[in-house]
């Protein structure tokens, strides 16, 4: 039995985590485990009706959970940066979900926009540092509102946070057992004071710790270039918080967009938190026409993470099965089928 805290959130996040839960339900019940289920009203709709956005005390209590399940947070009657801020960003911070997950893998079936790339070009993953750098909140501003106003966000970058993210990411590239090669992201030409210490870190580590894999290094800039050009090139990028966020959206992009994207926020001595990464999408609310794939992959990672890897498989597979059988498209409405039809294919060919 697995506790499982469930934040269907705003806009379509509810319609895709219901898929979600039937395909855990699914196959949960085919390999022997159960799933218990409590289920949070976190998000748009609350703040607006009380003003709340994560109470401490729901912060404790997730503590308590196995993992959690996030449909999605946005709103587009609630100032940006409110909900964002004060419910993502805070529970990545307070439960120490310092990995940010992001497997970037076309599947047979759906389209990318590269030229003559396919499956066999597009499957790597990124290993994001996600606590520190510049979304720590470090800085302010000076004489705001003036002509002199000046803005100060500084990036934050530990020794102790730099360690634990590189080991995590070569970890995964002894366990993902493909190329064994590990390509750090960084800026070393410019950001010469964070950056001396990434770098420093990934050669000490990965000499010692890990000799059988290979380490590699690519700037920002370079490794966007080579990710539309040669994906086939990388097999685990690790990488701080911003350069992170950025490249994995165009990852998102490359695999055929946030409708298949799922990604992880992992703590892995502690609770972790899966999602979709298309976001809340309201112009699709209630119209039971949204893509539920990334929402299901999301489960799928999250059963992966907490223990169950062949029951997370068999979902993989089913999704894949799906993107190349069934479905026409990604975009919601031109699948093909509704977003509770192409759930129910997932479980249909678990």
């Amino acid at each position: 039995m697995y506790k499982i805290a469930v934040l269907p959130g705003d806009g379509t996040g509810p319609e895709v985590v219901r898929e979600g839960l039937k395909v855990l339900d699914a196959v949960g019940e085919s390999a022997g485990f159960k799933l218990d289920y409590t289920h949070y009203d976190l998000g748009g709709e609350r703040y607006k009706r009380t003003g709340e956005v994560l109470p401490d005390s729901v912060v404790d209590e997730l503590r308590q959970f196995d993992a959690i399940y996030l449909g999605a947070i946005g709103h587009p009657d609630v100032k940006p940066g409110i909900l964002e801020k004060g419910l993502l960003l805070r529970l990545r911070f307070e439960l120490d979900q310092y990995i940010n997950l992001r497997p970037v893998k076309l599947y047979p079936g759906v389209e990318t926009p590269l030229k003559d790339k396919g499956p066999e070009h597009v499957d790597f993953v990124v290993v994001r540092e996600n606590t520190e750098g510049q979304y720590a909140g470090a800085g302010g501003f000076l004489r705001k509102g003036t002509p002199d106003e000046i803005a100060v966000q500084e990036s934050i970058c530990t020794r102790k946070g730099v360690d634990r993210c590189l080991r995590y990411a070569y970890q995964y590239a002894m366990k993902r057992n493909k190329d064994k090669k590990l390509t750090l992201c960084g800026k070393t030409n410019v950001l010469t004071y964070a950056f001396d210490l990434w770098e420093r870190a990934f050669h000490e580590i990965g000499e010692k710790e890990f000799p059988e894999i290979t380490r590699d290094y690519a700037h920002v800039d370079a490794t966007v270039m080579w990710m539309v050009k040669n994906p086939e090139w990388f097999d685990v990028i690790v990488t701080e918080n911003m350069f992170g966020d950025i490249i994995t959206d165009l990852g998102a992009m490359i695999q055929g967009g946030m409708g298949i994207a799922a990604g992880g926020n992992i703590n892995p001595e502690g609770v972790s938190m899966f999602e979709p990464i298309g976001g809340s999408a309201p112009k699709y609310t209630g119209q039971n026409v949204v893509n539920p794939l990334a929402a299901i992959g999301a489960a799928a990672m999250m059963l992966d993470t907490i223990g169950e890897a062949d029951a997370a498989a068999r979902v993989e597979k089913s999704i894949m099965t799906v993107c190349e059988s069934h479905i026409k498209s990604l975009a919601a409405g031109r699948m093909g089928y509704n977003t509770q039809e192409v759930g129910d294919l997932v479980v249909k060919n678990l």
